[in-house]
């Protein structure tokens, strides 16, 4: 399950590919969405005799400011088409429930609504499917790179893999070189070997080669400096593909300090603009969400008041955005009220929760207080869940990487959750299962991600659970 999320959630390598070669390819990936919603909504506006104004130009930029950060068309598999319907449907209720908020409903006709809700993702989802086919025919008139893979390392076996896969990359491999003997290499791909690096230079002049992609290990630096030196005598592009991936990589990409190259192996998925979006659509959804559930929670606080005699809110420490302490706010659910340096899990049939409480925890209300969290700038909605600082300083101990999950707040709901694994971890592998499935969701965040979690979130909410107790 966990590697067909990677592939759902990562970013389309075949994007940033193109972005380089093929200028207008990843032009068309990035506008054909924004551009296929705001066009639908003007041609129906203007189709049923309307004219399109001031509201209807509003609501169409408001549409294209949320459309383009979660690339809707995601393809033509199935798995595609239902995160498209689901996501489409989240923003078509977000619009609703402010034009109802706000009153600018009655600007706009019912049937222009209705026919561009169900119009504009059919568009999307034909658009994508015609993709690929727009792509080829680019590619046709602009011709596709010659390039050699210099060594059959497991990246550069891999690298290889996806341009025989995806001709859409617009790169052609024509050759391997490699000072192994055949028998260690193992299958030869069928672009075959076609000799050692000393072959290389005289290989790539007499075949016009455009591009050197070199997928050697680091330990083979003084090959690799003698054959960039001869390499300089040709006009080929040379990419070096470092196999970073003998390590847990987490959000890794390329930068700088004042010029000097770095690569990041480990950082956290909310930087740069990133470090904005994400606290302002925390901040934004937060808001809306407490606004519609505050008499939800003044009725679960009189019912948790007159339940059992204590406080309302459980207050506990946990662990924050890079470790650091914060405190974090539910509906008391016990008689006792547990914290230290020793926390037993809520168990099946505890006697410590109360009938109320077993109720909210089922249903996940217990929860309801931690968007005051996010207001206050402390938890997110979606993240990995934040744990007792007791089983933090158990788990860090056991579980390789289990702190990296603190680059990021922690959140409400999160992909474990969604995924089945909530509730007690009554063993090492389970709670190494939920520490899996948050390192996932920091290697391939995204605010269409984070959309993803919380539509699963309340499918799972409204189907139930029975890890929560």
């Amino acid at each position: 399950m966990l590697s067909d999320l990677d592939r759902l959630a990562a970013p389309d390598a075949r994007t940033r590919v193109q972005r380089r070669r093929f200028p207008l390819i990843s032009v068309l990936q990035a506008v054909i969405d924004p551009l296929l919603v705001a066009g639908s909504l003007v041609a129906i506006t203007l189709a049923y005799g309307e004219t399109f104004d001031a509201p209807d130009a509003a609501l169409a930029l408001l549409a294209v400011s949320l459309v383009y950060p979660l690339a809707l068309g995601l393809g033509a598999e199935q798995r595609g088409l239902w995160r498209l319907v689901w996501t489409w449907a989240f923003i078509v209720s977000l619009f609703l429930v402010a034009g109802y908020l706000t009153g600018y409903m009655h600007h706009f006709r019912r049937d222009v609504l209705f026919t561009w809700a169900l119009l504009a993702p059919v568009l999307i989802y034909v658009a994508h499917l015609a993709m690929p086919l727009v792509a080829a025919r680019i590619l046709s008139r602009q011709g596709c790179r010659t390039a050699v893979l210099v060594g059959l390392s497991p990246v550069g076996r891999k690298l290889g893999e996806q341009f025989d896969a995806h001709r859409s990359l617009g790169v052609r491999l024509v050759g391997l070189f490699d000072d192994r003997a055949t028998e260690r290499l193992g299958a030869l791909p069928e672009w075959g070997l076609k000799g050692r690096l000393a072959d290389i230079p005289q290989f790539v002049k007499e075949h016009r080669v455009d591009t050197v992609f070199i997928a050697l290990p680091m330990a083979s630096q003084a090959r690799l400096l003698n054959l960039l030196d001869e390499l300089r005598d040709t006009t080929a592009s040379i990419y070096f593909v470092p196999d970073i991936f003998l390590f847990d990589v987490i959000q890794a990409r390329l930068d700088e300090v004042n010029g000097i190259p770095v690569l990041a192996v480990c950082e956290s998925p909310h930087d740069g603009v990133n470090s904005l979006l994400k606290p302002l659509s925390d901040f934004i959804l937060a808001t809306v969400i407490l606004a519609f559930v505050s008499p939800l929670l003044l009725a679960i606080a009189i019912g948790v008041k007159l339940s059992s005699p204590g406080p309302v809110i459980f207050k506990q420490p946990r662990y924050g955005l890079d470790g650091r302490d914060i405190i974090v706010y539910k509906f008391r659910t016990m008689h006792v009220m547990q914290d230290g340096a020793h926390v037993p899990q809520a168990k099946k049939n505890d006697p410590r929760i109360t009938r109320l409480g077993g109720f909210l925890r089922r249903t996940s209300l217990d929860e309801l207080p931690q968007f005051i969290n996010v207001l206050q700038g402390r938890m997110s909605i979606v993240g990995p869940r934040p744990h007792a600082a007791a089983h933090n300083e158990l788990y860090r101990k056991l579980i390789k990487g289990y702190m990296i999950r603190h680059k990021v707040k922690p959140g409400i709901t999160g992909l474990a959750q969604v995924f089945d694994c909530r509730g007690e971890t009554d063993s090492l592998e389970k709670m190494e299962k939920r520490i899996e499935f948050d390192l996932t969701y920091l290697r391939n965040w995204s605010l269409g991600l984070d959309l993803m979690i919380m539509l699963r979130t309340v499918r799972v909410l409204l189907k139930g659970s029975d890890n929560a107790y």
